[in-house]
């Protein structure tokens, strides 16, 4: 597999000033499209790093006294304890205290070298749509049919940062845009505001849980509930009965595969003939980089010499069928049939030119 390539990055403004160095810092950041810029502290000072199309790349360095005073300013920007650097503190900055177009959110963490900050760059942008996504034909017609059904739950898994969210907001967005339905969500938190949508986050700290969430609005006659990640046993249990009883239910569910989600499934409800019954659709996905459209991926200005200039999703699907659902009600999760599987979602990947051997290797770890 070929190596990550490293990204020259311009430098922060030349300047000793805090407040304008983190503002340039921030900004490059996110005109590059980095979901995450990192501030790791250091004996020499702190390397700034990015987390570009999902890989993270070198980005500058601060010497020790700027450096210092650019977090203190991030840590005073999103109202954490400036002199705690001995516990990990969580907080939000505003994006007018930093010129950018979304708020930016801010983990500080103690390391053995010094202070670690990580800033989650928000951008404010509309749900792609399905056709957008860059799914096969096959597992796009697949999830349309899905959507189309009065009733039943179709999960999304996958591990942490594989687009999940996006995809759901895509589904979301063809729901409010086919009209007729009533459409509620339950999020935490809410990223991507839809307008036509009532969307609902979750404020654990007020008792508004996630099945807290569920019961009531149940109450406000859904015909489409999208439930952003089922994390207990009474959350399963409510959604899977939900969508036996006339609603649409769309989730996430944290597995490895379409088959570890029916094996969480069946842990989390103990009633296995409801799960057979709900159940319509599992979609397993990853997320791979895009070969570059300018330079076919040998690197060039546009793509800043990565070879790649944004992600698509790598996916799996599993569709229930009369043998899935008797290993279902019989309380095991049997092996199920997927089509396509990651491995041939990504050999159609390179063979179109989407992406590359390489970048498929890198995620799949073969």
């Amino acid at each position: 597999m070929d190596p990550i390539r490293t990204i020259p990055q311009p430098s922060p403004a030349d300047t000793e000033d805090a407040p304008e160095v983190l503002e340039a810092l921030v900004r490059t950041a996110a005109d590059a499209g980095a979901s995450d810029l990192h501030l790791q502290t250091g004996a020499e000072g702190v390397e700034v790093t990015w987390r570009l199309d999902g890989v993270l790349v070198p980005a500058g360095h601060l010497d020790r006294d700027l450096g210092g005073r650019v977090v203190g300013r991030v840590k005073y920007l999103a109202r954490l304890r400036t002199y705690q650097d001995a516990l990990p503190q969580d907080g939000r900055i505003a994006a007018s205290d930093l010129a950018v177009t979304g708020d930016v959110r801010v983990a500080t963490y103690p390391t053995v070298t010094g202070e670690k900050v990580v800033l989650r760059l928000f951008r404010e942008t509309t749900a792609s749509v399905l056709e957008d996504l860059g799914l096969s034909a096959p597992a796009l017609a697949t999830l349309q049919r899905a959507l189309l059904q009065p009733l039943g739950m179709i999960l999304f898994t996958g591990p942490a940062g594989s687009g999940k969210s996006t995809t759901v907001h895509a589904c979301l967005r063809r729901l409010r845009d086919a009209g007729g339905r009533h459409v509620i969500t339950v999020e935490d938190p809410v990223e991507q505001v839809l307008p036509g949508i009532m969307q609902t986050e979750v404020n654990v700290a007020r008792g508004l849980s996630y099945p807290a969430a569920v019961r009531h609005l149940l109450r406000q006659d859904p015909q489409v509930l999208m439930l952003g990640e089922i994390r207990d046993d009474e959350t399963a249990g409510l959604v899977v009965r939900a969508a036996m009883t006339g609603h649409l239910v769309i989730s996430t569910l944290h597995a490895g595969s379409c088959r570890g989600v029916l094996e969480r499934l069946l842990l989390m409800e103990r009633d296995h003939f409801a799960v057979a019954s709900a159940l319509t659709l599992v979609l397993n996905q990853r997320l791979v980089r895009k070969s570059c459209g300018a330079c076919g991926a040998a690197g060039c200005a546009a793509c800043r010499g990565t070879g790649y200039r944004g992600r698509i999703p790598l996916v799996e699907v599993l569709e229930m069928d009369d043998t899935v659902r008797s290993d279902l009600r019989a309380g095991r999760a049997g092996q199920p049939v997927v089509s396509p599987t990651l491995a041939e979602s990504g050999a159609w990947m390179v063979a179109t030119g989407r992406t590359t051997a390489a970048e498929l290797g890198r995620v799949l770890g073969t």
